[in-house]
């Protein structure tokens, strides 16, 4: 299971997605995302699958792999289904037995719900797939670049996000090492039922919180004796410039939000 998970790793490959500017595909994102909570209507999450299934193809990110990223969440969308099934008041009721009631609302709002989620993750996987964590840090720094006239620290702010981002695999192949090493001494993860399993992970969690701060102690001490002193002064090797298909791209994301502004409006 851990090794499915691929959400934070980078995925390398020469596309046109790969090539753009960071902070276009930051853009995308938030457009994207935005775009998603605009409809009441299943027809409406059409044009936002087209424009996602689009942008997978152009990244020549393989499917099975994002796929493989989604198993991760599979217990966060169960729950969030079955709380928007059971707790979801409506008035027109399609199921009952004793004290359980289903209504057709709660079924929409579950469908609806689900579509997000799965959507929402997906796509701003795909961002961390096609983008370096130091392209993202450099995004991120550029894109809330005004907040510094609010003396606020964007550069600390976008390391740090950069940070936890590429710590998301690390910690995860840690996990698995541990996990294999636990098993190889005869520790089981699979018997029993939920509280028996949750004692079962005491023995992984430990060693994981201790192997998390060593790293970070480490990396802590690499910064500081390259002299990082935060941005203040710091020069780019590489300066983000805009490009011809980074333009082309912002149109693009215009006109998706555009249709998808007019869809919603409609279909309301």
């Amino acid at each position: 299971m851990i090794r499915d998970i691929t959400i934070g790793q980078y995925y390398p490959e020469n596309s046109i997605i790969h090539r753009l500017d960071p902070r276009v595909k930051l853009a995308g994102t938030l457009v994207f995302l935005v775009s998603l909570f605009l409809f009441k209507s299943f027809w409406g999450y059409i044009p936002a699958v087209i424009f996602l299934f689009t942008c997978i193809h152009l990244s020549k990110v393989p499917f099975k792999h994002i796929v493989k990223g989604l198993k991760a969440v599979v217990v966060l969308l169960s729950f969030t289904l079955l709380a928007n099934i059971f707790f979801t008041k409506g008035t027109d009721l399609v199921f009952s037995w004793k004290f359980i009631k289903i209504y057709r609302e709660g079924l929409e709002m579950a469908g609806f719900m689900a579509i997000r989620l799965t959507l929402l993750i997906t796509g701003s996987s795909l961002m961390t797939y096609t983008t370096t964590p130091t392209k993202l840090t450099d995004g991120l720094e550029r894109a809330f670049a005004p907040l510094k006239l609010f003396k606020a620290p964007v550069h600390e702010v976008a390391t740090m996000m950069s940070i936890a981002l590429r710590f998301i695999p690390v910690l995860l192949e840690e996990t698995d090492k541990i996990m294999k090493a636990q098993q190889a001494r005869g520790a089981d993860f699979e018997e029993g039922g939920l509280i028996k399993r949750a004692k079962a992970m005491i023995p992984i969690l430990i060693p994981l919180f201790i192997s998390a701060f060593r790293r970070a102690g480490d990396l802590a001490m690499a910064m500081e004796v390259r002299c990082y002193h935060g941005g203040e002064g710091r020069t780019k090797m590489k300066p983000l410039k805009y490009k011809l298909r980074d333009l082309i791209a912002y149109l693009i994301l215009a006109a998706y939000l555009a249709v998808v502004i007019f869809i919603g409006k409609k279909l309301h």
